[in-house]
């Protein structure tokens, strides 16, 4: 496999850097914090736990409250992996062969195309830059071949935050209906839509052969859980996914999913505080791009908590986020760590995070750094 550049970046800088200003989670919380959220017994339930081996599908109750998230589906229409990074490799390699062709939307997160790239081949279809990042679906039509077997999507979209208006998803789906193909929707960032009236139904609740990827990790803020998902109504999917999760984690962690229960079961608590400060911390992001209108070109994100200016600086991005990390601290994730093997991406880029706490006292660091230096970087 090629070396996962995004990971590869956050290796080296993600727990020395100062401020986490690129971080595509929001908030977490405590232990505590989230056993006092749930109330009750909760915190007496983890200490009468089994610390045994657990269900390879996932804890009974654990699918049912996911199946809670989706509109038509039950319990038996969900499985459960360790993390969303797994679900993404498992489906790829039992939906895809040495023979078949998928079709993958970019920018994108790294693995969306690495993991098919390395079983078959793959077209990159864009977003188009200049058009709010919209999917291409001419080129998507045009992209398809006999042996075409998987569109790749992710809404709300990782880097650029950005959504499908609604009738072009649904034209996504006539077009996947008609050549019978499956649409793998990775939807990490549903329910963090800055506006609800566009949110987009999932894919597994919308098309026959759509398979939804999902996480506690992002929306919810817990990705020391490493619980993730698929839900799909593909029943024999579903069932190759799970043999194929033998060779891999096996089972999730039992007190994992026991956290995970009970997130989900007060997940409207999670996410009307994670919602709130989001919208506290894109309002101080909103005031900073406006200070520097030569510098950034800023656009609001549909949803989720991340971001993807451009950059407009003299010693261009790739110096811009690698000297700024260096000075003053800031990690900010360049436009090459979203570089594709497949179609020109684009460049002078980089992604930004307002999903945590301390995106103030970033953009204070990143302030200080565009002052000192703003005569050696300011455009002409």
């Amino acid at each position: 496999m090629r070396d996962f550049a995004l990971e590869v970046h956050f290796s080296r800088w993600e727990f020395s850097a100062k401020h986490h200003m690129t971080a595509s989670d929001a908030e977490s919380m405590t232990l505590g914090e989230l056993t006092a959220m749930a109330g009750g017994d909760a915190r007496s339930g983890l200490d009468d736990l089994w610390l045994g081996y657990t269900e390879t599908w996932g804890a009974p109750d654990l699918r049912a409250a996911i199946a809670g998230t989706y509109e038509t589906l039950d319990a038996k229409d969900i499985l459960c992996f360790a993390g969303a990074e797994e679900g993404l490799y498992a489906a790829m390699r039992v939906l895809l062969g040495r023979d078949d062709h998928a079709i993958v939307a970019v920018p994108n997160y790294q693995a969306a195309e690495t993991v098919p790239l390395g079983i078959c081949a793959v077209t990159g279809v864009p977003l188009l830059e200049d058009d709010h990042w919209r999917l291409d679906l001419d080129a998507l039509q045009a992209a398809i071949r006999p042996n075409t077997r998987l569109v790749s999507i992710n809404l709300p979209n990782n880097p650029t935050g950005a959504l499908m208006p609604r009738a072009d998803f649904d034209a996504l789906i006539a077009i996947c209906r008609k050549h019978g193909l499956y649409l793998f929707s990775d939807e990490v960032y549903h329910l963090l839509e800055h506006d609800p009236q566009k949110r987009l139904p999932q894919a597994a609740d919308a098309y026959e052969k759509g398979l939804s990827l999902n996480v506690m990790s992002k929306a919810y803020g817990l990705p020391g859980l490493r619980v993730g998902w698929i839900a799909c109504r593909d029943a024999a999917v579903l069932q190759k996914l799970e043999r194929y999760k033998h060779y891999l984690s096996i089972c999730n962690s039992a007190p994992a999913e026991r956290l995970a229960v009970m997130a989900l079961s007060v997940s409207d608590k999670i996410l009307a505080r994670n919602r709130a400060l989001m919208a506290d911390n894109l309002a101080k992001v909103d005031a900073f791009f406006a200070d520097y209108p030569d510098l950034f070109d800023w656009a609001h994100p549909d949803g989720g908590c991340i971001a993807y200016p451009r950059y407009r600086g003299r010693n261009g991005v790739e110096a811009f986020c690698r000297e700024i990390v260096e000075e003053e601290g800031v990690l900010l994730l360049p436009a090459s760590t979203y570089r594709s093997e497949l179609i020109d991406a684009p460049v002078e880029r980089f992604r930004i995070g307002f999903g945590r706490r301390g995106v103030g006292e970033g953009l204070a660091a990143m302030h200080r750094f565009l002052q000192r230096h703003h005569n050696d970087i300011s455009v002409a």
